[in-house]
């Protein structure tokens, strides 16, 4: 009886750590700390819940360089949203992973005019990301670069 648990456990073993290693989602290759090709800014997407979201955790300039306070979102066309801090400020929203390295059905929002996109991210390599914001059809948008800030 012994033996048969030995052996079963070590049956078991790797097949445990391999599981252990491999990402619980594929959309889960999204998270982590990215940077836009301004370098303004850098931001970090996570997963909630079945979402992904991503939110500005440093700035290049993070006070106003005319009142020396941290830059809040004055461009936001919502009035009561336009002393919300930038740093900790979420601009991606609502991603869902579709399969094939596109995360979709979300939007970016730009502080620097404070309009909101529809928005869609395809991963082309483990560190870089096409962001393509746009209205109405994605072939009227823009698509911008992002790197990964730890590389894998």
């Amino acid at each position: 009886m012994r033996t048969l648990l030995l052996t079963l456990t070590l049956a078991v073993l790797p097949l445990a750590t391999v599981t252990a290693q491999a990402p619980a989602d594929a959309g889960d290759r999204l998270i982590g700390v990215w940077e836009p090709s301004h370098g303004k800014a850098r931001v970090k997407i996570e997963k909630i819940g079945s979402k992904y979201y991503g939110k500005i955790v440093w700035l290049r300039e993070p006070n106003d360089p005319v009142t020396g306070t941290p830059k809040v979102d004055k461009n936001n066309p919502d009035e009561a949203l336009r002393t919300v801090p930038l740093r900790g400020f979420r601009l991606l929203k609502d991603f869902v992973y579709t399969d094939n390295d596109e995360w979709a059905e979300g939007t970016i929002y730009d502080p620097e005019n404070g309009s909101t996109y529809n928005c869609v991210i395809a991963l082309k390599d483990a560190n870089t990301l096409d962001i393509r914001g746009y209205i109405g059809v994605k072939a009227l948008g823009r698509t911008d670069v992002w790197k990964r800030l730890q590389a894998k």
